[in-house]
């Protein structure tokens, strides 16, 4: 079975307008499906869907849809009605709000659940079954290294990507066996746009252009995913992010909770 046969003959891509997501959803067309792009922003969504239509030839569909509102879900649900939808990607759910939990309304914290744990659920919920029904498909939920610990600033963000992993793992222990591979990615620090800008507000890096030390390549996070999308439940992706894993992991619970507190820190720059 070829790769477009088992997981086209779309997918749909959620957080598509750059970075990882627009990464994923290029390497998609490239293999012959054809990708829904779904995230806030029109402007960059069409830019991402005229790129991907004239290097591969796919076709492209754009959605823009805010996935913390509550109806998202259903917009996405009704706006895919007319196609058969293969592949689920959901790579939405950055943190844009790196503060002290009661710093931020109740609001921030409430809208990052929506966002990063009940829209990937209702997504899935919904998409999954024409995937078991025909027995082939693919689920890909992204995690975060964030999601291993507690630590301070990333209070609901952390909380949400352990919900994320967790239930990527449990919904591969029902589907695999049913055709569909499910994938927990969880990620490490990356090279993409919003880490740049982060960085650069904390004045760790000069420039938004300025690749922060540490961060995986965008390239090679995904090389490694479309390697591993049979491997599941989860996959840290990259050396850095299996080492981080395997260390924490090893430690008590309070002693990660304490190293998560100290990198939080030092992550703030030299000046804060």
């Amino acid at each position: 079975m070829s790769f477009a046969t088992k997981y086209g003959p779309w997918a749909l891509v959620a957080g598509a307008s750059d970075g990882v997501g627009a990464a994923f959803a290029a390497g998609l067309a490239e293999r012959g499906v054809n990708v829904v792009l779904l995230a806030r922003r029109q402007a960059l969504l069409d830019q991402v869907a005229t790129e991907i239509e004239s290097r591969t030839g796919a076709q492209t569909r754009t959605l823009a849809v805010d996935l913390a509102d509550l109806d998202a879900a259903a917009k996405v649900a009704e706006a895919t009605t007319d196609l058969e939808i293969g592949f689920l990607v959901y790579c939405a759910g950055a943190d844009p709000n790196y503060k002290p939990f009661l710093d931020n309304p109740i609001s921030a914290a409430e809208a990052m659940v929506q966002r990063n744990c009940m829209v990937p659920m209702q997504l899935c919920h919904h998409f999954a079954p024409a995937m078991v029904k025909r027995g082939s498909g693919g689920i890909v939920i992204f995690g975060s290294g964030a999601g291993l610990a507690g630590g301070p600033n990333m209070v609901a963000y952390g909380a949400t990507k352990a919900f994320d992993m967790v239930f990527a793992e449990a919904l591969w222990a029902e589907l695999h066996d049913k055709g569909v591979d499910v994938l927990g990615l969880i990620l490490g620090k990356t090279n993409t746009p919003a880490l740049r800008e982060l960085e650069y507000s904390r004045g760790n890096i000069g420039s938004p252009d300025e690749v922060p030390e540490g961060a995986a390549s965008v390239d090679d996070i995904i090389a490694e995913a479309f390697d591993n999308l049979t491997n599941g439940p989860t996959l840290m992706a990259g050396e850095v992010m299996k080492a981080a894993a395997q260390f924490v992991a090893s430690l008590p619970r309070k002693q990660a909770v304490e190293m998560f507190t100290a990198a939080a820190a030092a992550a703030m720059g030299p000046d804060r």
